[in-house]
């Protein structure tokens, strides 16, 4: 018998570690079934923390989850603002907030969900540290005021301050490189490339920019007027002398009471009576149990991140998900083939990406509607290019004023790199099978045949998103083509258009699903997310094997050396690298100044 390695010691070593990793997983979770749930206090005010931005949703493989955060999402809370609701153990809400709240949208799903639980007539509390710490505060100050009380602590201060649009432009920088963009896009508002063609803002690019810019300024001057019951004229007047000292937010009114933290929790439990405990929302929605458990069946699938072909996976090196067409196909067509599912609420929230991605999705929408199962739209902050091109055949799409959506168009092209590596002492030989083998080369400039070519290619894409728009929307295709162009749209001004036809969040597209299912509008329903959660031993082991392209495929995980190139990656993404932020259709993030 052979001595075994020093290598062999250590995989074996490996092997036990991870088989008693196993072994505990499964004695704990074994522990908390015998055991059972733990109670809901009698008298309990539901903990929100949203001083960190939540995630749009928990992808469904538990390690993605993990290196996404681990915290609640969107999802959970909305679910338990609307279980608490009608729960009489629940007396109020307090939240910690103060920062961004992960995009205009999004903070409005969170101001309704937010409404509609106080409209129970139960109390919410919101408490931050400050509003911004010398910086904007506009978002995290717009959802407090969702809140029948607005706390801060004396320190603090209220960065209202307004937003700001910013577009960074490279070409100079590549002029002195002495590298070339060859690009081109359908029309002159598709802006994606004018980072790497242009100096500044075009005047096309500056109006589309300055009429999203406007609307939402317009949407936050109202939100602040209502909920703090201030005149807008007066609300807009606060923001021009912006930012505010926490003392001045008091005298303003912008803020009710200055305190710190114990003595907001010390009110708001005296508010709730005596015996009053704090709960966070997810775990008292781990506690009371989700809604929407039993009755018809909802089929609810999420199409997040930048649209590419293959799997979806959560890239822990730019913390996103992508939007996967094999995946978001899979669970469409496994929602179709479910008898007992009546209707599809398909949440996308995506800047765009692969054309080719981008139509093998809608076709599993289109299919869905041919067999008979509605298929429900619901925006997140961003459905524009690529991600409006997902959604455009659906039953019905619901968004919220302040998501940024339209981007009917198309770009591509190459930088051309060759004279900046030749300047390096990098030179290039080439020999080709064929007269446009070079086509694709970023050390070759488009011959005359292939630019017509790509022309012809970008015509081509252009004429088959307006016409399937035009199909989609029941529009004509005259009008489709006067508001395309790439332009980008808020939710509020697309409802205007006809590109969509309701403003709202979940709520809303869970109202429509059960309509255009048939269903009683308090009709009970199941809500069953497509593809299915992997349970985290599961995943530890590698996942399901799919034994054909039908499975619905989970999320793929890339690891890599995220923690290690994380920083670079956020500098990249600001010189516009990200991932899929270059494809097809692509449309940059759009930054507003929080």
């Amino acid at each position: 018998m052979t001595k075994p390695s020093r290598l062999h010691r250590f995989f074996a070593f490996v092997g036990v570690l991870t088989t008693g990793l196993v072994a505990l997983l499964v004695f704990a979770g074994a522990v908390r079934c015998a055991c059972g749930g733990e109670r809901v206090p009698a008298r309990t005010v539901l903990e929100l923390d949203l001083e960190r931005p939540l995630t749009e949703y928990a992808a469904g493989d538990p390690i993605a989850r993990l290196l996404a955060g681990g915290g609640p999402t969107v999802a959970d809370v909305i679910a338990a603002l609307d279980r608490a609701r009608t729960d009489d153990r629940v007396a109020g809400l307090v939240a910690h907030l103060g920062g961004g709240g992960g995009g205009m949208a999004r903070t409005q799903e969170l101001r309704d969900a937010i409404r509609e639980f106080r409209a129970s007539g139960k109390f919410a509390v919101a408490f931050a540290e400050t509003f911004g710490e010398f910086g904007p505060g506009n978002q995290g100050y717009y959802l407090a005021t969702a809140f029948d009380e607005i706390w801060l602590q004396p320190s603090g201060d209220v960065g209202l301050t307004g937003l700001m649009m910013q577009g960074m432009f490279v070409r100079g920088a590549l002029d002195k490189l002495d590298v070339a963009a060859r690009m081109d896009h359908r029309h002159e508002y598709k802006n994606a490339l004018n980072m790497y063609t242009e100096r500044a803002f075009t005047p096309a690019h500056r109006e589309a920019s300055q009429a999203v810019l406007s609307s939402m300024f317009d949407q936050l001057v109202a939100g602040i007027a209502e909920g703090r019951k201030l005149a807008p004229e007066a609300v807009r007047a606060l923001i021009d002398r912006g930012p505010f000292l926490g003392p001045e937010a008091h005298t303003e009114g912008l803020v009710d009471r200055l305190g710190y933290r114990d003595e907001v929790i010390d009110a708001v439990k005296s508010r709730a009576g005596a015996g009053a405990e704090l709960l966070y929302a997810d775990k008292y929605l781990d506690r009371a149990g989700k809604p929407h458990t039993r009755g018809a069946r909802i089929a609810v699938v999420y199409g997040l991140g930048p649209v590419n072909r293959g799997a979806s996976s959560f890239d822990p090196l730019f913390g996103e998900t992508t939007m996967g067409s094999d995946t978001v196909a899979a669970a469409l067509r496994a929602a179709i083939a479910d008898p007992e599912v009546k209707a599809i609420v398909f949440r996308v929230d995506s800047p765009g990406g692969s054309y080719v991605a981008s139509d093998t999705i809608w076709r599993e929408t289109v299919r869905a509607r041919a067999a008979g199962k509605p298929v429900i739209v619901t925006m997140g902050n961003v459905a524009g290019s690529g991600g409006y091109f997902v959604a455009m055949s659906a039953t019905k799409i619901v968004a919220q004023p302040g998501t940024v959506t339209g981007s009917i168009g198309v770009l591509g092209g190459k930088l051309l790199t060759r004279q900046l590596f030749e300047r390096l002492g990098v030179t290039y030989d080439a020999i080709a099978s064929s007269a446009n083998a070079d086509f694709f080369s970023d050390t070759h400039d488009y011959s005359a045949a292939g630019w017509q070519r790509f022309q012809a290619w970008l015509d081509r894409v252009y004429a088959d998103f307006t016409q399937k728009v035009a199909d989609g929307r029941g529009l004509p295709i005259e009008k489709v083509r006067e508001i395309a162009r790439g332009r980008i749209w808020t939710g509020a001004d697309a409802k205007q258009l006809g590109l969509v036809d309701e403003l709202g969040g979940f709520s809303v597209a869970l109202r429509l699903a059960r309509e255009s299912a048939g269903l009683a509008a308090d009709a009970p329903i199941e809500l069953r997310v497509y593809p299915e959660e992997e349970g985290l031993i599961g995943s530890l082991l590698g996942g399901k094997q799919r034994d054909s392209s039908d499975d619905v495929a989970g999320v793929q995980v890339n690891l890599g050396l995220a923690d290690q190139l994380r920083p670079l990656a956020g500098q990249l993404r600001a010189l516009g690298f990200a991932p899929g932020s270059h494809g097809v259709l692509g449309m940059p993030p759009v930054a507003l100044g929080d």
